[in-house]
């Protein structure tokens, strides 16, 4: 591998474990920020969604609903920096009622995922998220 492709997969690293101190610090801002404006959001058993405003829409709703942090995170990128990975595990408290779930009374869950990304230009430019849906249902019922 070159030198520029090995500075190019440290930086795609550096860039996802930015992305994830800030949502750890519930800094949306900050990673609203490190996204492309035309980012893809693949949400996990969901929608694709378009855009920074979508992704900031997004940030919102968990907001409202779930206080998470994520521990044990992992990130890799590929030679090149296009692409990249990290895994994680989410310890979270389900705070209000999300539209098609369960009711939210406070519930505590830990819970492994995962998410893969495109990278452009420094920017995250596409984040689909992975977790095993059932797995927390059946801790939040």
């Amino acid at each position: 591998m070159s030198t520029d492709a090995a500075r190019a997969q440290d930086r795609s690293i550096e860039l996802i474990l930015a992305y994830y101190a800030a949502f750890n610090r519930g800094d949306w801002d900050g990673m609203l920020a490190l996204l492309d404006e035309a980012v893809v959001h693949d949400l996990n058993q969901g929608q694709r969604e378009t855009g920074r405003a979508a992704f900031a829409a997004f940030l919102r709703r968990m907001a409202r609903c779930y206080r998470e942090q994520l521990h044990d995170i992992v990130a890799m990128a590929a030679p090149g920096g296009e692409r990249a990975a990290a895994e994680y595990v989410v310890h979270g408290e389900y705070l209000a009622d999300d539209e098609g779930l369960p009711p939210a009374r406070g519930q505590k869950y830990v819970l492994p995922g995962g998410a893969f990304f495109e990278i452009r230009d420094g920017r995250i430019r596409r984040v689909s998220n992975y977790y095993n849906l059932q797995d927390w249902i059946a801790q939040v019922r």
